[in-house]
């Protein structure tokens, strides 16, 4: 598979969405947890904080995903 091919676009898309959800979760638990300690879960600031990492993680997915192999070109 060629890069920045149909097929890789495809993979790439894939694997940056489940990364993405991946990271939105976890943020979305933590902020649960730690809302629940302090008094009462507000739960604008678990949405957004769950919205900004799932941006991040896409952002950072840019730099490259380990999920995808490309083969070198000679």
């Amino acid at each position: 598979m060629k890069k920045y091919s149909k097929e890789w676009w495809i993979q790439y898309g894939y694997y940056a969405s489940i990364r993405a959800l991946k990271t939105i979760a976890q943020t979305a638990v933590g902020v649960i947890g730690a809302s629940a300690l302090l008094e009462s879960v507000d739960w604008r600031v678990v949405i957004s904080s769950a919205v900004l990492s799932g941006v991040v993680s896409l952002l950072t997915s840019v730099g490259g995903l380990p999920e995808i192999s490309v083969p070198e070109e000679e």
